[in-house]
């Protein structure tokens, strides 16, 4: 008898866009960092709330005298589907953008990576996507810089090689992930985030926090089975001693200025340290990837409207219950780096307490799902196995409909 036997993991990887500009009056140094990449051309992508808001032509006012001709495409919408992005594809094509800006929240600047990374390549972006649903094609090593300047604090799409995109024949949101999705430079300018009303700060401020305690939470790099090659492994390759640091300073911010950031949106402190709680977060999840949360979150989204970032803070408690016997240690940790008021609270009960504060929903029944949900809800989720092998503690489907239900 024969066979190969298990060999685990001994490399971690660390990845994140080549720059990060972060500080007051960052978006201001926009000129230097398009001229940087050589391009006197620049297509802004963006929402049309963020257009209406005056950021955008705030920022085509900083690049004033400087001789780089730009444009605007703000046509993005919330949980962006395929059209959204083959047309911001076509709108940098007809520009001939030699540099895309990506303005706004995840949504936009995930259509504006991929935008620049595809720019004057065939094919749909799904041809992209992991087969079933895609072909599974690289993304070109052909297409234009993105530079990234996020107007919320949460996703960290600024400095992920993930585009997150809606396939409404498929009722599913599947992520697309390439290294060459990632942003050539991210410019962080909490300033720009003052005006985001309570509502998407709560919102927003819950999923940074989710992709820390979810990163700080999930398998450890070395309990996974050696890739055959190098270039096997995934960019998602489990938590490191480097990301336990970005994610531990992140739900640090978060437990001390999320409260603060809703309650007072020109607090600027507050402000500034939830930008770098969702920088460092997303630095964090991109590294050693989100887990069982954010796969109920995404399987709920693609069939449910309701916005992301209220999904995760959901869900995050419930999985944490859920988890909290694989690695004790590190959830009893998080009581004290919220600052849970009450220090013999649990890991779970604390996020409860926040989420609560900040005025985010604490059920899926606010949103229509009723029990007879919960089945198709699970289903899909045991479907996200990217997101679940990445989890501390195996999850059946049994498992999944429990969290469900407790979650309505």
């Amino acid at each position: 008898m024969s066979g190969e036997l298990y060999e685990p993991e001994t490399v971690w990887e660390f990845e994140m866009g080549d720059r990060v500009k972060f500080g007051v009056g960052a978006s201001s140094e926009l000129p230097s960092a398009i001229h940087e990449h050589g391009a006197s051309s620049a297509l802004f992508v963006t929402d049309q709330g963020v257009a209406d808001a005056g950021i955008v032509d705030h920022l085509r006012g900083v690049l004033d005298d400087h001789d780089i001709e730009t444009a605007v495409h703000a046509a993005v919408e919330p949980e962006p589907s395929v059209a959204v992005y083959d047309e911001a594809i076509r709108a940098a094509e007809t520009f001939d953008a030699e540099l895309v800006v990506g303005v706004g929240g995840g949504s936009s600047m995930d259509v504006a990576k991929t935008a620049s990374a595809l720019l004057g390549d065939d094919g749909s972006v799904l041809d992209y996507a992991a087969p079933p649903i895609g072909e599974g094609r690289s993304v070109p090593a052909t297409g234009r810089p993105c530079l990234c300047i996020p107007t919320t604090s949460g996703t960290g799409s600024e400095t992920s090689p993930v585009a997150v995109v809606s396939v409404a024949a498929e009722n599913r949101k599947i992520g697309l992930s390439d290294r060459r999705l990632r942003p050539a430079m991210a410019l962080v300018d909490p300033t720009l985030v003052t005006s985001l009303p309570p509502a998407p700060t709560a919102f927003s401020g819950m999923d940074a926090l989710g992709h820390a305690i979810e990163s700080y939470s999930a398998v450890r790099y070395d309990a996974k089975p050696r890739p055959s090659t190098p270039e096997e492994r995934p960019d998602y390759n489990g938590r490191s001693l480097l990301t336990d640091q970005l994610a531990r300073k992140a739900i640090e911010l978060v437990g001390d200025n999320l409260r603060r950031a809703v309650d007072n949106g020109n607090d600027l402190d507050a402000r500034r340290n939830m930008a770098l709680a969702s920088l460092l977060a997303g630095m964090a999840f991109t590294n050693a990837g989100t887990t069982a949360a954010h796969a109920l979150a995404m399987a709920t989204g693609a069939v449910v409207d309701i916005p992301h970032g209220v999904a995760v803070a959901i869900f995050l408690p419930e999985v944490m219950r859920y988890n909290a016997q694989s690695a004790p240690e590190r959830f009893d940790e998080i009581v004290a780096l919220l600052g849970a008021d009450d220090t013999t609270a649990t890991a779970s009960e604390a996020v409860e307490e926040l989420r609560h504060d900040v005025g985010v929903a604490d059920g899926l029944g606010e949103f229509g799902v009723t029990e007879d949900r919960v089945g198709e809800l699970a289903d899909r989720t045991i479907g996200m196995d990217r997101l679940l092998s990445r989890n501390a503690r195996r999850m059946t489907r049994d498992d999944a409909e429990r969290i469900l239900r407790r979650a309505l």
